[in-house]
């Protein structure tokens, strides 16, 4: 048994990864403020702020492994001051963003943004930070960093993914609206599929940077897979972007809008050579899987309740009477 430290772990992808390491027998502890959710059972929870001087001195080391999903610069600074001497593996979850260019394909050599200056950044800074907490990271001799895409799956804060299986899972034979971008894609990878990742690779002592997404597919083979395996008997209809912005829908995420479908300018994020990983070990569950279990997910917490992407009834309809 392992003493793993989650530095977060009550949010989505970092709760995840800590459910992983304890159902691999870890010790594991989540250090959280504990606004966005609690910890899983099982795991120790330690309550901090990490803007607080004090932030670690309840998580003193040794420690085996260090997982750390923070995007604010201070915040990785200061934990690998506190801890990096007393944590043999440290891995930190990045993301796509940091890549210079979104349009273009995405490799681990490829160019990066500019890392953000300062402790903090605004969300417009969200590439630009994580940069900076790369950098910061690197400098551990057991530093991992992974570089995670699009994600999906049950739990799902976010809704881009799991508007489509609730949608398509609910509209029976009913027609669906769609996007269909010339040379469109979709790459998502199932949380639990992340989390398996990150803990396993982190597990081997795996170093260095890998991205870490779904198989990158056209966006309309995997909205038909997506139907198919939730059950829809209708029809999609497909509308070109260009219409879409005459009808004032936007792509990826907020009101009024299509999720997965993004402008060509943000393409890279969603063709990301996940080549390195495949050779580390990632193993990927299904689309049809992902998509069965999310609206299972879905059904759960509300088919109808507010979302934070996708159209409402209302609005597809309104839509659909006007092609």
């Amino acid at each position: 048994m392992e003493r793993w430290l989650v530095l977060g772990g009550t949010a989505w992808l970092g709760r995840e990864i800590a459910r992983e390491a304890l159902a691999r027998g870890h010790e594991v502890t989540c250090l959280a403020r504990g606004e966005s959710g609690s910890v899983v059972e099982g795991a120790q929870w330690v309550r901090a702020d990490r803007d607080d001087a004090d932030a670690y001195d309840d998580v003193e080391g040794p420690w085996d492994a260090v997982v750390d999903v923070a995007r604010q610069p201070g915040h990785v600074r200061s934990a690998l001051a506190a801890l990096g001497a007393d944590a043999r593996r440290w891995t930190f979850v990045s993301t796509g963003n940091v890549y210079a260019d979104p349009a273009l394909p995405m490799h681990e050599d490829d160019p990066l943004r500019p890392p953000a200056v300062g402790d903090t950044v605004d969300p417009d800074q969200y590439g630009e930070g994580k940069v900076a907490c790369e950098q910061a990271v690197r400098a551990h001799p057991g530093a991992l960093v992974l570089r995670v895409g699009l994600i999906a799956g049950p739990g799902d804060p976010s809704d881009r993914f799991g508007y489509w299986s609730a949608r398509l899972g609910s509209a029976g034979e009913d027609d669906v609206l769609v996007p269909d971008p010339p040379d469109g894609r979709c790459q998502v990878v199932d949380v639990r599929d992340a989390a398996a990742f990150a803990v396993d690779a982190t597990g081997r002592s795996v170093t260095g940077v890998l991205n870490l997404a779904g198989e990158s597919l056209p966006l309309g083979d995997a909205l038909v897979r997506i139907a198919a395996a939730v059950g829809h008997r209708g029809r999609l209809v497909p509308v070109h972007p260009a219409r879409l912005e005459e009808l004032g829908v936007q792509p990826w995420a907020g009101e009024r809008s299509l999720p997965l479908w993004l402008p060509e300018e943000d393409g890279g994020m969603v063709r990301m050579d996940t080549s390195h990983a495949g050779h580390a070990g990632l193993r990927r569950r299904s689309l049809e899987e992902t998509a069965v279990d999310t609206l299972a997910d879905e059904r759960a917490r509300g088919i109808d309740r507010p979302r934070r992407a996708g159209l409402t009834r209302a609005e597809e309809r309104e839509l659909l009477a006007l092609l």
